[in-house]
């Protein structure tokens, strides 16, 4: 028996080489396929609910009058509106973000309970173009130009 040219030793190395990557691929698009969050407003979620349990995300505004606290302290209840109106209660447990408030924007992650609640894990509050960090409330511009030009002193 012959042994291979180098030339077909190159292609065997090329094409295993390319088998190995598709494998890896596929491989990995297995792995994550249920770890994908997918997006709902309000409205989408009512129209057609993701399954019970499965990790989404629910964008909306905070509903006024709606933010109330448990009496254990760390479970907030409120509901998500979207521009239709539509309403999907709300109920998480933990420390809220700093700008999360009512008629503002969030994106709540977690699940869809038996119930039509949906429980989130995590918040994450949107604040408008208008935002103003607490320290310069009340300043004018020049004057908050001036606080940050001392603060920004000596550090070069």
């Amino acid at each position: 028996m012959s042994a291979l040219k180098p030339k077909h030793q190159r292609l065997i190395l090329v094409v295993l080489a390319i088998v190995a990557l598709i494998g890896a691929g596929l491989l990995a698009a297995y792995a994550l396929r249920n770890q994908a969050n997918y997006f709902y407003l309000p409205e989408q979620m009512q129209a057609d609910p993701p399954a019970v349990g499965q990790a989404v995300r629910l964008g909306g505004m905070v509903e006024r009058g709606s933010l109330t606290t448990d009496n254990d302290g760390v479970t907030l209840r409120f509901a998500v509106t979207g521009n239709d109106g539509s309403r999907i209660p709300v109920r998480f447990s933990g420390i809220a973000p700093d700008l999360f408030v009512e008629g503002s924007g969030v994106v709540a992650e977690g699940r869809l309970a038996p119930d039509g609640t949906f429980v989130a894990d995590n918040l994450l509050a949107k604040h408008d173009e208008n935002y103003v960090p607490k320290e310069l409330e009340g300043m004018s511009e020049m004057q908050a130009a001036k606080m940050a030009e001392e603060t920004t002193v000596g550090i070069e």
